[in-house]
């Protein structure tokens, strides 16, 4: 465990004359109460030789929170407490009130350094876990921790409650916390837009999203958090010649299908959801005789994610919006066809799957009658075929651009994947770029995770093997049956 040295409630600062901020309410909408009742999400930056560029330790955990003071002064309702409104039943609000503040806790973790924990390879959860501050009790919606490590390494541990906003502002806040530390001549980021005018009104929605609820799986029992004290966390990197192996290979299964009229080419999203998803699916059911799924009723598997609609409303949402505002994609492909022989096939078929489930949410969007109305049904449906692999981050974020002032992270991870059985997604750190993806599963399951992802990058890789070679090629990895189809032609297409 880490050792805590002392923890704090910073404030919002003042304004430059003095003023304190003065007691406000912010009204959840429908789309903050979709997330009422999932787990905080939890992340942890990892950074080299922190003391090197900061001075004493002393000054620099001083200047962190300093400009969080700072930062806090425009995230003001990050600060509050998340509660039921007064005289409602049902109605959630971020209330802030002069002298409320975030947690930020300092703390000291001899049993790892950054170079152990800053590997892609599998890693305990139960190392990286203490580095991750729990949200205070009484409806605190962010907290923080700053964690000397041995040899000089620094933690920043980052745990937001959902509810109180969506992945893109929360970065934002990040982003502008770094700035504020940084001290840097760059220009500032934008401040956030904080307001409840631009989202229309669903108090369907909303009774619906807000009351409480739990998930079944399959056999009728009710799905509840998993122990991390078993589970690896790794990385997963997807470089951009992997991506544009990934479209070839979906485009080339398209045409020799005849689709007409074609469709478009993925995109790197769709390229690394649905790799990811097939290479998941493979190492969880793939061990039943020739493609058959290992266990489970139905024919269907799924993958679920978030898709941003700040731009698609009518009228569109600020960019910088303080809040929730994305609906869930629902992708769904014949369990058969993703462990089918054919790994082509099993590609295209999620693949095509992560499409239509972005095309489909952002078409209905509209936020009138569009991706949300029977967002629940749909959940319990997905989770009716079994634990849906779930989506957490976006390289959109640009996670690894985060620099207090001490250099770029080493390494971001999100360590709510442990218990939510999420993968996370952020752009790729490396001089290849491309996409990395966190997965956290216990020991065999890595392993078998492993194998399939490692033979399916090594296929996608390959240059296309003679007739000969491809009729001998071992079909005992599931992952190796991209052999056939990962041909030479993938340097010759350019990314989107």
């Amino acid at each position: 465990m880490a050792r805590v040295l002392r923890t704090s409630l910073v404030a919002p600062s003042p304004s430059s004359g003095g003023a304190t901020l003065p007691e406000s309410s912010l009204p959840l909408t429908y789309l903050d109460a979709m997330w009422l009742h999932t787990l905080p999400v939890e992340r942890v930056f990892l950074f080299h030789h922190a003391r090197e560029h900061g001075g004493a330790v002393a000054v620099l955990l001083s200047n962190l929170q300093d400009s969080l003071s700072k930062a806090l002064r425009s995230f003001y309702p990050l600060a509050g407490r998340l509660r039921l409104a007064p005289g409602t039943p049902s109605r959630y609000e971020l209330h802030y009130r002069p002298g409320d503040g975030v947690s930020f806790t300092v703390a000291e973790y001899d049993l790892a350094s950054v170079d152990e924990l800053a590997t892609d390879g599998p890693t305990e959860v139960a190392k990286i876990a203490p580095l991750v501050p729990p949200l205070p009790e009484g409806g605190a919606v962010l907290a923080l921790q700053a964690t000397i490590l041995r040899c000089g390494g620094l933690a920043i541990g980052v745990t937001v409650h959902h509810a109180a906003c969506d992945g893109a502002c929360s970065t934002h806040f990040l982003h502008t916390w770094a700035w504020e530390a940084a001290s840097r001549g760059a220009v500032a980021p934008e401040p956030p837009v904080i307001g409840r005018t631009f989202i229309r009104d669903r108090d369907d929605l909303y009774d619906t999203f807000a009351a409480p609820r739990s998930y079944r799986s399959r056999d009728g029992k009710p799905l509840r958090s998993p122990d991390v004290v078993d589970k690896l966390l790794a990385t997963f990197a997807l470089s951009e010649e992997h991506l544009r192996s990934i479209k070839d290979t979906v485009a080339l299964e398209a045409a020799r299908r005849g689709v007409s009229p074609p469709p478009p080419r993925p995109t790197s999203i769709v390229a690394t959801y649905g790799f990811i998803w097939h290479c998941h699916y493979w190492a969880k059911e793939g061990g039943g005789a020739k493609g058959e799924p290992s266990g489970g009723t139905s024919d269907r598997a799924y993958a679920v994610f978030a898709a941003d609609h700040r731009a698609r409303l009518d009228p569109p949402v600020p960019a910088r919006y303080l809040g929730n505002c994305v609906g869930l994609c629902f992708a769904s492909a014949s369990r058969k066809e993703l462990l089918t022989a054919d790994g082509a096939s099993g590609l295209f078929a999620s693949c095509s799957a992560v499409a239509a489930a972005i095309d489909e949410a952002t078409r209905r969007g509209d936020g009138k009658r569009g991706c949300w109305d029977g967002c629940l049904e749909r959940v319990v449906e997905a989770y009716s075929a079994g634990v849906p692999l779930t989506l957490a981050g976006s390289p959109r974020f640009r996670v690894y651009d985060i620099d207090f002032g001490f250099g770029r992270p080493a390494k971001v991870e999100i360590v709510s994947v442990a218990r939510t059985g999420a993968m996370s997604v952020a752009e790729g750190r490396g001089a290849t770029g491309g996409t990395e993806v966190g997965i956290s599963l216990p020991p065999d399951g890595m392993a078998r995770f492993q194998r399939c992802f490692a033979d399916a990058v090594a296929c996608l890789s390959a240059s296309s093997p003679p007739a000969e070679a491809q009729r001998s090629v071992s079909l005992s990895s599931p992952c190796s049956q991209f052999l056939p189809f990962a041909i030479s032609q993938a340097c010759h297409f350019c990314v989107r």
